[in-house]
């Protein structure tokens, strides 16, 4: 697949960059910071490409980068920022597994002067920036784009996920898009835990619950290509939409067939610009947002087989 440009530009890092140098040139510490990174899970293409893009970042200034994997589990991974804290790091990049229950990793971390930048999904808690994608756009956009494939007609079905922040926000967005459809109604909602083997199954269910399915949203495309494999099973024309931009379901919509559309993310853009704004943290700047949301892309078989994250 040929590459796409991103919807963030690396200017934002450079701006960033040039702000904080600009402001604070004699304060600037020596040398390149110790950067950790905790991610909610690795065993994600979107989470492992956001790794791939951090390293990248971090080798062009020089930086050692520590990286750990919380497996979903918020005690490891408040264990593991403690390590990271031992370790003498100046940057903790936080993608949470809760929201919530990580807000002590991240006043540990504030308390030992470290900037906390989270990503992907924010965090309880002194966090100096907060950069994701607007996931709420992202449930609108897939759900918008299934009433319109179904003509603004039929019964359609959520595959939920983990309840976390993004994953909500998806849902609601959904729901919004949904109810702009006076024919359209929502029959079912279902946690296939954003998982392809869960998400398998329960979709088998929701089929068989619900005959004259027409239409199922997932909140991420893991748990669609469980969908994918259950709509197929049962030969029946059920449109498929979802959330991510993965390789695996973009080749699927390329390809034809059930998979119609996911709203994508850009996770390499988002661990770029979160690394900026902890280096201009870093590097002296005062004042940095508090907040970057990064837009996000609906990708059919129009644009499919131009898209990569």
């Amino acid at each position: 697949m040929k590459k796409l440009i991103t919807t963030v530009s690396a200017a934002a890092i450079t701006l960033a960059a040039s702000v904080s140098l600009a402001s604070a040139q004699d304060s600037a510490p020596d040398g390149p910071p110790k950067i950790g990174m905790t991610f909610q899970e690795m065993n994600n293409p979107y989470f492992v490409s956001m790794r791939e893009a951090l390293m990248e970042a971090a080798k062009t200034i020089g930086s050692e980068v520590v990286v750990t994997d919380a497996g979903h589990d918020v005690a490891k991974q408040i264990s593991d920022v403690e390590d990271m804290l031992q370790q003498d790091i100046d940057i903790l990049l936080l993608n949470p597994t809760d929201s919530a229950g990580i807000e002590s990793a991240v006043r540990m971390a504030k308390d030992r002067g470290v900037i906390v930048v989270a990503v992907d999904a924010n965090a309880n808690g002194p966090v100096d920036s907060f950069v994701g994608s607007k996931n709420r756009d992202a449930g609108y956009m897939s759900c918008k784009y299934l009433g319109e494939a179904l003509n603004g007609e039929g019964e359609v079905a959520i595959l939920d996920g983990i309840p976390v922040v993004p994953i909500l926000q998806r849902v609601e967005g959904c729901k919004a898009a949904l109810d702009e459809f006076d024919g359209i109604t929502l029959v079912d909602t279902q946690n296939g835990r954003q998982d392809r083997s869960v998400a398998l199954g329960v979709t088998e269910n929701m089929i068989q619950a619900h005959p004259n399915l027409a239409g199922i949203f997932s909140v991420n495309d893991g748990g669609a290509m469980g969908a994918l494999a259950a709509i197929q099973g049962s030969g029946k024309d059920i449109k498929l939409t979802s959330v991510d931009g993965a390789p695996e379901a973009v080749d699927a919509i390329a390809n034809g067939g059930p998979f119609i559309e996911t709203t994508a993310q850009f996770p390499r853009d988002q661990v770029r610009v979160g690394l900026g704004m902890a280096l201009a943290q870093y590097w002296g700047a005062q004042v940095v947002p508090s907040e970057i949301p990064i837009d996000v892309r609906v990708v059919d078989s129009e644009n499919a087989e131009d898209f990569a994250w």
